[in-house]
């Protein structure tokens, strides 16, 4: 068990990571970190991968659940399976997050702009999906003068490739003179798609993915992408707020003991 009686203290440097966004739209830079209250979250074990309950998640910060254990497949195919998922900076702990309202993506709502729509027409774009995934994850861990840092470690790196290599985690490729532009990636469960970071080096890359992404997943009969956390990025394409309740429900429904293992039947290229 995770154990309550186990509960550690932590205190408000977990803030550092929020240097982007945090699940409650805080945003933090490391002047503004002040020690504020210590906060008491359950500790996971490593041989036990039971998660709390995702209704003691804290409402503040937003869903923060616990705390400690590690990031086998098998514990986060089972955090995602329950609403829950890691996130956490360099110099915390590692930290299991399942906010509410949940910001999602229901892939046959998604909004394309007609400057999406020429950029796609016109810049000799071609969208792969799952050809380089490796690529793909170290540019979403790579910082840039607009992300001067991410929440994605070595230790994330290695286990979501891990996933990928088990078939349960993607990627979307967006290549333009053979130059790899902008993608995505995430972990595809039954019909649920768990987005988890995307980049750009060109304009409207990672825009292009997400609409190729989300055009197979309609064809695939999913049910919604999970974006974790809101941005403007994404509210601008369509993405919704979620109840906690609601959220779990479609969960529900779409991960199944006979569909665990989505079989998406991506092509391996798309020229736009």
């Amino acid at each position: 068990m995770y154990g309550c009686a186990r509960c550690r203290k932590i205190f408000g440097r977990i803030g550092s990571r929020f240097e982007i966004t945090s699940p409650n739209n805080l945003r933090l830079t490391p002047d503004l970190i002040v020690n504020v209250m210590a906060i008491y979250l359950p500790s996971l074990n490593l041989d036990c991968s039971d998660f709390p309950a995702v209704e003691t998640a804290l409402q503040h910060p937003n869903g923060l659940l616990a705390m400690g254990g590690d990031l086998q497949p098998e514990r986060i195919l089972q955090a995602y399976c329950r609403g829950i998922f890691p996130w956490y900076g360099e110099g915390d702990p590692l930290l299991w997050w399942s906010p509410d309202p949940r910001c999602v993506l229901f892939p046959n709502n998604i909004k394309i702009s007609r400057s999406l729509k020429k950029n796609r027409q016109h810049k000799n774009f071609t969208v792969s999906f799952d050809q380089a995934f490796s690529q793909v994850i170290s540019a979403c861990r790579t910082s840039t003068p607009n992300r001067p840092s991410t929440w994605i470690n070595e230790d994330m790196q290695r286990a979501y490739t891990q996933l990928f290599t088990m078939g349960y985690a993607h990627s979307v490729e967006v290549w333009q003179d053979q130059q790899l532009q902008g993608g995505l990636y995430g972990l595809s469960i039954g019909r649920i798609f768990f987005g988890e970071s995307m980049f750009s080096r060109a304009p409207d890359a990672s825009k292009i993915a997400l609409a190729c992404l989300c055009a197979k997943l309609v064809a695939a009969d999913f049910l919604l992408i999970d974006c974790q956390v809101t941005n403007p990025h994404l509210l601008s394409m369509g993405a919704q707020l979620l109840d906690r309740e609601k959220f779990l429900n479609y969960l529900q429904r779409g991960i199944t003991s006979e569909h665990f293992k989505s079989q998406l039947g991506w092509p391996s290229l798309l020229t736009l």
